[in-house]
């Protein structure tokens, strides 16, 4: 999630560090704060696989910026990641969004498609948080509130996916 964050966001522009970790946390921090520890190893990990570049630039004030932009490589790398995600990028409700937020990129209509076709499958699976056995549990089931509680709000959230997924579909296939 925080490779497919960089690659997304630097394909839309160089950027220094620190301007590409607090764009990382706008999208993903009320979910996993974006420490230092885990950024800076990541871009030396794409760097090191000719996905992106680093250029020292004069900063604002006294200390140099490292702007960092992608190659023809990681642009590539951005698109193949986003045609072919990965099982938990569809499953995954985080790593779903983070997905989404560059899905623009990925060009052809059709290949958008195909990945919200995979998200609306995995929607349209009966699921739920609680079971009994191996059978889902519905909110109606459920004698504590706040799991309840947790089931209609999840059934909301999976009720306007599902509609904005089928009104978007029809678009691109119209498109």
């Amino acid at each position: 999630m925080l490779e497919l964050a960089i690659l997304g966001f630097l394909f839309e522009a160089p950027l220094h560090g620190y301007e590409l970790r607090k764009r990382i946390a706008a999208l993903t921090g009320h979910i996993k704060p974006v420490a230092e520890g885990s950024l800076y190893p990541a871009v030396k990990r794409l760097e090191k696989a000719g996905l992106l570049t680093r250029e020292t630039r004069p900063g604002a004030g006294a200390a140099p910026r490292h702007v960092l932009s992608l190659t023809a490589a990681g642009r590539a790398e951005l698109r193949r990641r986003l045609a072919e995600p990965a099982e938990t990028d569809i499953t995954d409700e985080n790593r779903w969004f983070t997905l989404l937020a560059f899905l623009r990129h990925l060009e052809a209509p059709r290949a958008q498609a195909a990945v919200l076709e995979r998200r609306l499958a995995f929607l349209s699976e009966p699921a739920s948080f609680f079971y009994s056995g191996d059978r889902p549990l519905r909110a109606e089931e459920m004698d504590d509130p706040f799991r309840r509680g947790v089931l209609l709000i999840a059934r909301a959230t999976s009720r306007a996916e599902l509609a904005w997924l089928r009104g978007t579909l029809a678009e691109l296939r119209a498109g």
